[in-house]
């Protein structure tokens, strides 16, 4: 068998392959079987796990730098007084310094905003990043069932948590494609909004890969004129240690 066939067989294979778990999910789907394939369908746990730095804009506010290794984290804007911050700190250990207006804070100011940028990072990567965390300690997870919306079918996840995050009350249900593999939806209902009204939902529009992985920029409100930006996205292998020891501007 010459090299060319050879390849055209394993790529037929492959296809094959994929065919039939697409008709096994159909037929039988399963939280495990459907997280895996969000989880192909974002670049695979290997390009995940060997993923070093993530840099984003929250809503035109926040710019975040993370080193997910390490838990290094620079978050970077401006207060509602104009006066430009810089904390740089380590999501892991909750430790770290602030600066505004380039003069470093010290004392309860200085504890108080390293706090602010935890929740900061936690919120906002969540919007960013939610179907990589499926599977984190202290996140449970069940199959919801098969939905239809806009005429694609979707395998619906249910979110809840246990004692683990600043939120542990808020819920979600995550819509994956069954087609492509990918949330095209998520829907909520948090902590401190009555458990009894519909969840918020939100369509997850823009897919595209950052380095070896698959990231959506974009968040459109279902039933209202509401949009949310995550912007300026890009993923790293390699950046200098003043982003993360520095209050300087990263150049």
């Amino acid at each position: 068998m010459s090299r060319r066939i050879a390849v055209a067989a394993g790529s037929l294979l492959i296809a094959a392959s994929a065919l039939v778990s697409q008709a096994a999910l159909a037929q039988s789907p399963t939280v495990d079987s459907v997280v895996d394939h969000l989880t192909q369908a974002l670049g695979g746990r290997q390009a995940w796990d060997n993923t070093h730095y993530i840099r984003f804009n929250f809503l035109g506010r926040r710019e975040h730098w993370w080193d997910k290794w390490t838990g290094r984290h620079r978050l970077e804007g401006d207060t509602k007084e104009k006066q430009h911050y810089v904390v740089l700190e380590n999501v892991n250990t909750k430790e770290g310094s602030a600066w505004l207006d380039g003069k470093k804070l010290e004392g309860d100011k200085a504890q108080e905003m390293v706090k602010n940028a935890y929740a900061a990072w936690v919120n906002d990567t969540y919007w960013l990043l939610e179907p990589y965390k499926l599977r984190d300690p202290g996140t449970n997870v069940s199959y919801a069932g098969e939905e239809k919306v806009d005429g694609k079918t979707y395998d619906k996840l249910a979110v809840s948590f246990g004692q683990v995050g600043l939120t542990p009350g808020d819920r979600y249900w995550v819509y994956v494609n069954r087609d492509t593999g990918l949330v095209d939806r998520w829907e909520y209902i948090l902590q401190d909004m009555p458990k009894e009204g519909p969840p918020t939902a939100w369509r997850w529009e823009g897919w595209q890969k950052y380095g070896n992985i698959m990231l959506a920029p974009h968040r459109v409100q279902v039933g209202a004129d509401r949009k949310l930006e995550l912007t300026d996205i890009a993923v790293f292998d390699q950046l200098p240690d003043t982003v993360f020891t520095s209050p300087e501007p990263v150049k």
